[in-house]
């Protein structure tokens, strides 16, 4: 079912109103926008809390950033969105935000690219870090381009992190999982007392089988695959990407999965259902 403009611009105004109530941006802080033709993006507008958005404070842009619609102007970091949309055409929609955990690690110069939760594996798998750049230049888009094409969400150096989606609520259910992911990964830390505090990540043989459930859900969007596989670029790996293709090597062979993880497997499946929205 098509969703009318005003549809859309109350969308974007009630995701900005989320992701302001979570704590995610401050102030006048982050972006949102929806891809709504070929040439025709709707997004938030600069010096505006996302948190205070009405409708006609959406405005319409093309992928050059011209405005086409509305009183007020683009946010000048509306580049890395249409990059995102230039090099990504399965993507509808972009969230930039400063989620406050997940941004700290970037300032602590710490990877958050441990695999621990199974949803996140599920709809993320590991977060790059992208190299800093400055806010509003053409160095943040330029950031993405070594991630984008196995990546729906971005940590973006000592700034925030985006995350992108078939649907606008996609990227912002994407944009909570990447914050919460970052506060289990900080918590176990700080009970293993200090940023190189042991992290058990999920088995390699568990990972099979989370992406093994990937495809079989048939989840949207990019995702990187399982990074810790031994079976990575062999017959026998199972962690592809979808669609995509595994660079490391290795020649472990593990068993499938068994009959008696269907409960841990329909279990996983419902809250990542759940989370969707389906």
């Amino acid at each position: 079912m098509t969703k009318s403009p005003y549809e859309i611009k109350k969308e974007i105004c009630e995701v900005g109103k989320k992701v302001y109530d979570l704590g995610f941006v401050a102030a006048n802080d982050g972006n949102i926008s929806v891809k709504v033709g070929p040439n025709e993006f709707y997004c938030t507008p600069t010096g505006v809390s996302k948190g205070y958005m009405t409708p006609d404070m959406i405005i319409k842009i093309d992928a050059d950033g011209n405005k086409l619609e509305g009183r007020l102007n683009p946010s000048s970091e509306i580049k890395m969105h249409m990059r995102v949309y230039k090099e990504r055409p399965d993507v509808n929609a972009v969230v930039h935000a400063h989620p406050p955990v997940a941004t700290a690690f970037t300032v602590a110069g710490v990877e958050m690219n441990q695999l621990i939760l199974p949803e996140a594996v599920l709809t993320i798998g590991n977060v790059p870090t992208c190299v800093y750049g400055t806010p509003s230049t053409m160095e943040i888009p330029d950031s993405l381009m070594p991630y984008l094409q196995k990546h729906d969400a971005f940590l973006l150096k000592n700034h925030g992190a985006l995350t992108v989606g078939n649907t606008l609520q996609r990227a912002c259910f994407t944009m909570e999982e990447v914050e919460f992911n970052a506060k289990i990964n900080l918590y176990a830390r700080q009970i293993g007392v200090g940023a190189q505090a042991r992290i058990d990540e999920i088995p390699c043989e568990e990972l099979e089988k989370l992406m093994d459930l990937r495809k079989k859900i048939g989840l949207p969007g990019k995702h990187p695959g399982c990074k810790t596989c031994p079976n990575l670029g062999t017959s026998n790996c199972r962690c592809k990407n979808n669609g995509g293709t595994c660079t490391c090597g290795g020649d472990h062979n593990h068993s499938a999965p068994k009959s008696d993880d269907a409960a841990l497997v329909a279990e996983i499946t419902r809250r990542v259902m759940a989370a969707l929205g389906k």
